[in-house]
């Protein structure tokens, strides 16, 4: 009954309005920007590397955390997990969505996570904070507040550690405790309450969880940064090898593999029959869940920078969707592609990915796909607390943190024992109306942000001497 209500509550919220809104709102703000974004990523590693940092700024982390954090919160099961839930679901023509939606999520991240920088408000202690719900307050005016406040209720669900928590328990499950005979007997608990066969493991599973990530929340945002700066740089470069390994076995399958993404794009004929519809919506859910962009959780991520200059803290967000959807995603799909494993449509999520790797690796690789999604699992953890908190704080007061994150730690529990689609439908349902708050008030204060930047990029040249495109 649940399961049902909630996938009739995300097949509602992505409809086509929010498809437009995504897609098309990332559309003009490539195109309002005159492709700007696009322009300056020599300059925004620059940024990134600290060239411009003042340690007086206000903010609490520098920019390369921030980006890190970011990212951490993004790079995650979104992209081993999302990934195959997209193909499971829309076939492998989704992925070219996913690389649209990255593509407009450029210019999307550029804007919003400017705004985050320009428009920061305080919390009940008197403190700098950022986000959508601040953009919306102080740049659009108190009348607007009840979208603000519309955007964090639909946050405190929307970042939840379910979705992680499900898919780290699922692998640990499938690959770890299930070929080793390791898996804990329920039947007291199948027979008696109707729970499944792994309800112990998982639940046991879960109570690990949640110790580890107990640790590094309740720490605060100084922590969490911390721990993401040193995460997830060795993630991402583990995870690019192994998959490297993989596609390069399998080299000669990479043009058929491109060929059957492009082809089935446009028309779904490899999982849906020609439902070309479907094939878009779920590209651009799972770019959305794998990259956040027009979502709104990254400005708050992103709104704690340590700077005084906007538009540098939109450069260092706009590197965000490259990484992990253009880079990551793409990876990933391509070793489901090529294995071919999502032809047999007996798996989903992280198992189906588990198989690509052990088909190629058949030891190894699983192995190594646990290790993998245990340090994406856990930085995502740790970075999704601070973005409930940040809600809490705004509709509360930010005495109120602490509460949320017994609340957030709690939920991991039942994000280890529920079905996958229980928890994809809710995430997605309140990613989707967390979207709305954020990309319409992106789209009314865009002007800012160009003017913005036409300042920025003048000051720099005359400052530095540089022409910026080129540094």
């Amino acid at each position: 009954m649940i399961e049902a209500l909630l996938q009739q509550f995300s097949d509602a919220m992505w409809g086509t309005p929010l498809l437009i809104l995504l897609l098309g709102g990332g559309f003009y703000f490539m195109l309002y920007s005159k492709f700007l974004p696009f322009q300056y990523f020599g300059h925004a590693v620059n940024v990134l590397r600290g060239k411009y940092d003042a340690p007086n700024d206000p903010g609490d982390i520098n920019h390369y955390q921030a980006l890190a954090s970011a990212v951490a919160a993004t790079v995650g099961m979104g992209n081993i997990s999302g990934v195959a839930v997209a193909i499971t679901a829309g076939g492998p023509g989704a992925l070219l969505w996913m690389w649209v939606s990255a593509f407009f999520g450029i210019a999307t991240k550029f804007f919003t996570c400017t705004l985050a920088i320009m428009y920061r408000g305080k919390d009940s202690e008197g403190k700098i904070q950022g986000g959508p719900m601040y953009v919306i307050t102080e740049g659009l005016g108190s009348k607007w507040k009840p979208l603000a406040v519309v955007f964090s209720v639909a946050g405190l669900f929307g970042c939840l550690p379910i979705f992680q928590a499900n898919q780290l328990t699922q692998v640990i499950r499938d690959v770890f405790l299930i070929p080793n005979n390791l898996l804990i007997d329920s039947t007291y608990f199948t027979e008696n309450y109707g729970f499944g066969p792994t309800f112990l493991s998982d639940l046991i599973s879960g109570i690990i969880i949640v110790v580890i990530v107990s640790v590094v929340i309740f720490g605060g945002i100084t922590r969490i940064a911390a721990v993401a700066g040193r995460l997830v740089p060795f993630m991402v470069v583990t995870y690019v090898v192994v998959v490297l390994y993989i596609i390069l076995s399998n080299v000669s399958l990479v043009p058929e593999s491109f060929a059957l993404i492009f082809n089935d794009a446009f028309t779904g004929n490899a999982v849906l029959g020609g439902m070309v519809g479907e094939v878009i919506r779920q590209g651009a859910k799972r770019a959305a869940f794998s990259n956040e962009a027009g979502i709104g959780t990254a400005p708050m991520m992103h709104g704690a920078a340590k700077t005084k200059e906007p538009i540098r803290e939109g450069l260092v967000a706009m590197l965000g969707p490259a990484i992990d959807t253009l880079l990551i995603c793409t990876m990933t799909a391509l070793a489901i592609i090529i294995t071919g494993v999502w032809k047999t449509g007996d798996d989903n999520g992280v198992t189906l990915t588990a198989e690509a790797f052990g088909s190629v690796m058949p030891t190894v690789g699983p192995t190594l796909l646990v290790i993998c999604v245990l340090v994406f699992s856990f930085s995502t953890l740790f970075s999704f607390s601070y973005y409930g908190t940040k809600c809490t704080s705004f509709l509360f007061g930010s005495k109120y943190q602490q509460h949320y994150r017994f609340f957030y730690v709690a939920t991991i529990i039942w994000g280890s024992v529920v079905s996958i689609n229980a928890v994809i439908n809710l995430i997605d349902g309140m990613y989707a109306v967390m979207a709305f708050p954020t990309m319409i008030s992106a789209l009314l204060l865009s002007p800012k942000v160009r003017d913005a930047a036409i300042d920025y990029f003048s000051r720099m040249k005359d400052k530095y001497g540089e022409t910026m495109k080129a540094s």
